[in-house]
């Protein structure tokens, strides 16, 4: 099931609803269910309410669906031409992205910190395998733990909707990732009870600064103002629960900009999973329906996941599309 958060006519709330099998029109929910004399459930009010209300709310956003597609009445399935898209959640409860893919790292101290050795350490890696390599053994804390960063939740964007480049940076990137969203509150979660606690899946593009990230994490702190500006985290077009992924480590993913392709990779590649990163952050930690969780970039042997691995960068007009399988597509313009 694809669900959104949209604005619709003149409405000034948000409302949330569910995709059409044909994808060109959405069920929105609260209305459906006054429609059909329901009483609309507390869960269809916003999505953070929808993901805590769980396989019930599931099941209900189902049966309102099914009923009300029989005969529409107006204004309760619209086209999505006819709606405005938003992040699946305007407002997280919190951003957490991490960093699961072990070849963006790879990549990342090549790149910025080996120069004309970069090749060498390379040709290493292809001759000795990678764990003989310089790069993976300044990278061992990768392997420890997982590794993430707080976000700014106030910065979210949904599908379509512009990106303003901060006005003093001259290295502006993307990068593919895909994340999840929590539906339930808990604490010292264990790996093997975590995959209870997502909700759906989305497409993340954590946009970034590379000139001041990379200053500022000199510093041995951040990330911060490299990726802490206004619409700098893009989520969506939509949101799709557990039971429309089926495995959630083999999907094809895909970047463009301005309709080339700069990336291309499969969430197979990721080094820790959603699972143990639920179980890390849950330690002494109690999480909650709504919060966010992104993958990292996604890089590996197909590509690499964001221009700084390439040493290209964005520029304003640009357009930059995430495509993951069975999710959809992110689109955004650089202004």
């Amino acid at each position: 099931m694809k669900l959104a958060t949209v604005l619709y006519g003149d409405d000034i709330n948000p409302s949330i609803g569910v995709l059409t099998p044909d994808e060109t029109h959405i069920v929105l929910l609260e209305k459906a269910a006054y429609a059909l004399d329901y009483t609309a459930p507390y869960f269809f009010s916003d999505m953070i309410a929808f993901l805590a209300g769980g396989p019930e709310a599931r099941d209900k956003a189902r049966e309102v669906t099914e009923n009300i597609l029989a005969d529409p009445p107006p204004e309760t399935v619209v086209g999505l031409d006819a709606v405005t898209l938003l992040s699946p959640v305007p407002r997280p409860e919190s951003i957490r992205d991490c960093m699961a893919f072990e070849d963006h790292i790879i990549n990342i101290i090549r790149r910025v910190g080996f120069g004309r050795l970069a090749g060498l350490d390379r040709l290493i890696e292809r001759t000795l395998g990678r764990k003989r390599s310089v790069a993976h053994r300044l990278n061992r804390a990768f392997h420890e733990q997982p590794l993430y960063y707080k976000g700014n939740r106030f910065s979210v964007v949904g599908h379509d909707q512009q990106v303003r480049m901060p006005d003093n940076t001259r290295m502006m990137d993307y990068e593919l990732e895909f994340g999840i969203f929590l539906c339930r509150t808990g604490r010292d979660i264990s790996i093997a009870d975590a995959a209870s606690f997502i909700g759906g899946y989305t497409i993340f593009n954590d946009f970034s600064a590379r000139d001041l990230q990379l200053a500022e994490q000199r510093g041995r702190l951040g990330p911060a103002k490299g990726k802490d500006f206004d619409t700098g985290n893009a989520l969506g077009p939509v949101l799709v629960t557990p039971e429309g992924i089926g495995d959630p480590y083999a999907l094809a993913m895909e970047a463009s900009v301005n309709g080339e392709i700069w990336s291309r990779g499969n969430s197979g590649d990721m080094s820790w999973r959603f699972e143990e990163i639920i179980a890390h952050v849950s330690k002494s930690e109690t999480i909650y329906p709504g919060e966010f969780i992104g993958s990292g970039t996604c890089s590996g042997p197909q590509g690499c996941g964001c221009g700084l691995e390439m040493g290209r960068f964005l520029k304003r007009g640009d357009v930059v599309a995430l495509s993951v399988e069975k999710i959809g597509t992110l689109s955004n313009t650089l202004v």
